[in-house]
């Protein structure tokens, strides 16, 4: 019998022969399409960011829903709001509040690019989404952004339950916003020694901000993001910030100790063709490793940023979206 490993993972997820023909369709369509525009940082994010909105980049312009509602909370800063965007459950009740945080490699989009998933979210879940709009780099760098989402944190901690019938429950954020969520999750966790999560959903998170791990260095595919357009980001996110200094945990949480938390449960899911595919199984591993309960999925062919892309381009973002909701029913009372 041969010997058996103590880590196990369905390595035939990673077997190129599962990717769909209309996955490689979709795929295939998004590297053409990507060509045919400019990147955000050939024209300035400041500049990118309402072209973006408008349409006018490769890619359309957010589909916004009446249904959403915009709100501001209140930040660290005297006079200063956060905004925010809420969905409430068409159900028109609420168990408790799930919190959102949007990607775009802490540069980009808004509270407001992703309503017909946050929509989704709060539908299939109960739960009313609260997604934050914090502030942006290279405008506003590290620990800006940080502090916003944290603020809000705090803010759904001690006043959910008044607010939207039900405590702050779970946490979830997108690439950048995956990163931003744990980042805040474990300041929470450390501040708010009473609170806990009921789970966090971490999709193509970004974790290791230091040197990055093999995944993105070896990436070639021009699928959405690669190793160039993370290395701009992180030069607007983190400017002047030396190896060592973004090895920090409150920078790259891939480094922080782990057994000294309280981990709530944690669902890690990503694409195959992600650059930042590591970044998920390794992660994942490590939360493993320190006693918390890890989840990770893994979805043949899928890019960068899937869960939010139209039902229609890949099949994998209607099983993403289903595994988010059959996670967050797991772990509800």
């Amino acid at each position: 019998m041969p010997l058996k490993s103590d880590l196990a993972i369905t390595a035939s997820k990673l077997d190129p022969g599962l990717v769909t023909e209309q996955t490689k369709k979709f795929n295939s369509n998004l590297v053409a399409l990507q060509k045919s525009g400019p990147k955000w940082y050939e024209v300035g994010a400041a500049k990118y960011r309402p072209m973006r909105w408008n349409g006018e980049t490769p890619f359309p312009a957010p589909k916004v829903l009446d249904r959403g509602k915009n709100i501001t909370l209140p930040s660290r800063n005297s006079g200063r709001e956060i905004p925010c965007r809420v969905f409430a459950p068409s159900s028109g009740q609420s168990n408790g509040v799930f919190y959102h945080i949007h990607g775009g490699g802490w540069v980009l989009q808004s509270e407001a690019f992703q309503d017909p998933m946050l929509a989704h979210y709060a539908d299939c879940t109960g739960l009313t989404v609260v997604s934050v709009g914090y502030r942006l780099a290279p405008e506003d760098p590290y620990p800006a952004g940080n502090e916003d989402c944290f603020d809000v944190g705090e803010w759904l901690v001690d006043n959910a339950e008044k607010e939207y019938a039900g405590k702050l429950e779970f946490i979830s954020g997108d690439s950048a916003g995956a990163h931003l969520s744990v980042c805040t999750a474990f300041e929470l966790l450390q501040t708010k020694t009473k609170f806990a999560f009921r789970g966090l959903v971490l999709n193509f998170g970004c974790y290791d901000l230091a040197g990055m791990l093999p995944a993105a260095h070896l990436f070639d595919l021009g699928l959405i993001l690669d190793k160039d357009i993370m290395d701009h980001y992180l030069d607007a996110y983190l400017p002047g910030k030396s190896e060592k200094e973004k090895r920090d945990p409150k920078i790259s949480p891939f480094f922080a100790d782990l057994s000294k938390l309280k981990l709530p449960p944690a669902l890690f899911t990503c694409g195959t063709l992600d650059p930042l595919l590591d970044d998920s199984i390794m992660f994942c591993t490590r939360w493993v490793m320190a006693g918390g309960e890890g989840v990770l999925k893994l979805y043949p062919g899928a890019p960068h940023g899937f869960n939010f892309f139209p039902l229609e381009g890949t099949e994998q973002t209607q099983i993403v979206l289903d595994d988010i909701a059959t996670f967050v029913k797991d772990h509800s009372p």
